[in-house]
């Protein structure tokens, strides 16, 4: 299981790397970004959170 963002829909609000700071991070153009890493199990629930959390839908977790 790996975590998407959507550049192009991203609005750069921080909440992702809030809730998931292990997979989500903010780039240098003020969005988010998922960092190119499996999701621990551990730590699915976060990222789900993350994705059902974003205002504009930009994350995906699959």
């Amino acid at each position: 299981m790996k975590g998407f963002v959507d550049k192009d829909t991203c609005i750069g609000c921080g909440l992702c790397p809030s809730l998931c700071p292990e997979i989500f991070e903010m780039d240098d153009d003020g969005k988010a970004v998922a960092k190119n890493v499996e999701i621990p199990e551990d730590i699915v629930d976060s990222a789900k959170e993350a994705e059902e959390s974003c205002p504009v839908e930009a994350i995906t977790v699959e």
